[in-house]
């Protein structure tokens, strides 16, 4: 396995996280070569030993290892698809926030191309890269993972799941879908507690470690849930899980009671389909499958 200081890396887009993917590897003193579409974001990279492209030809040109952490995915391929020659026999690791099936889409792409492909969700923002706690899944390629990890390894904790290319991303998608909702049940209690002259900052103080302790439950409904057998003896039951009440309190203080409101909608379906003795883990019934 090649040593990082062996592999030559161009990294294509310098926002805010390309940026620190780049800066991080020329800290550890990798070979690093930048492009960013728009000129002026590479001085402070190249003030630091980073190599700037005059153009996304030139940056792929110069390394085996090729890095995309653009907008989105038409950008990629309004960059690379004129460079497919020039990408051919090369590795690309595409960071860029994208949907599994186009992570897919990508992956049968480069394979036409001859490109050896490898998806990656970043689960940090800029300032973790580099840091404990970052973390970077991967799809694709499992020989370009195998063969670059101690690089990869130097921006976060890397994780590989196999060669579908769309699943680093359908786990990015899922495990951010759960931080948002848990964010807005933050803002929903904040939002309730402001009338009352309640900093957020206060509410926050009871908030972590509250949110702390609760997320300990989550490999308890995930047995209940894997094992399809909502009637378990000590789950808390639908019927109890009833957030009516919740939903008039917030509502008396003058905000919207949405978030919670939209939990309530995923209880008395299953309420209204006769499952109210069953366990609240059953509201993924009514995620698995909406009604049209």
């Amino acid at each position: 396995m090649p040593q990082i200081h062996d592999t030559d890396v161009s990294i294509l887009g310098l926002g805010a996280m390309g940026s620190a993917l780049a800066e991080t590897l020329v800290k550890a003193g990798v070979r690093t070569t930048v492009w960013n579409r728009s000129a002026g974001k590479a001085e402070a990279l190249v003030a630091r030993g980073a190599t700037e492209a005059a153009s996304a030809a030139e940056a792929v040109r110069a390394s085996r290892l090729v890095i995309a952490c653009l907008y989105d995915h038409d950008s990629v391929h309004e960059v690379l698809a004129p460079l497919v020659d020039d990408l051919a026999g090369r590795a690309l690791v595409n960071l860029t926030t994208t949907k599994p099936e186009q992570a897919r889409q990508s992956a049968a792409w480069a394979a036409q191309a001859q490109i050896a492909y490898l998806d990656g969700g970043i689960m940090a923002v800029p300032s973790m890269i580099g840091q404990p706690g970052a973390s970077i899944l991967y799809s694709g390629s499992e020989e370009v993972f195998r063969e670059h990890a101690p690089l990869l390894d130097q921006w976060a904790t890397s994780t590989y799941f196999g060669e579908d290319a769309g699943l680093a991303s359908l786990y990015d998608f899922a495990l951010l879908s759960s931080m948002y909702v848990m964010f807005a049940g933050f803002m929903q209690g904040a939002a309730m507690l402001a009338p009352a002259g309640v900093s957020a900052g206060r509410f926050a103080e009871l908030a972590t470690p509250w949110l702390t302790a609760m997320s300990g439950q989550l490999e308890g409904y995930a047995k209940v849930i894997d094992g399809g057998d909502y009637t378990v003896l000590g789950q808390q039951s639908l019927t109890f899980s009833n957030l009516g009440l919740f939903i008039e309190a917030i509502t008396d203080q003058g905000v919207s009671p949405e978030p919670v409101a939209m939990v309530q909608r995923l209880i008395q379906q299953q309420v209204d389909a006769g499952r109210g003795t069953e366990g609240f883990a059953r509201i993924i019934e009514s995620i698995k499958h909406p009604r049209v």
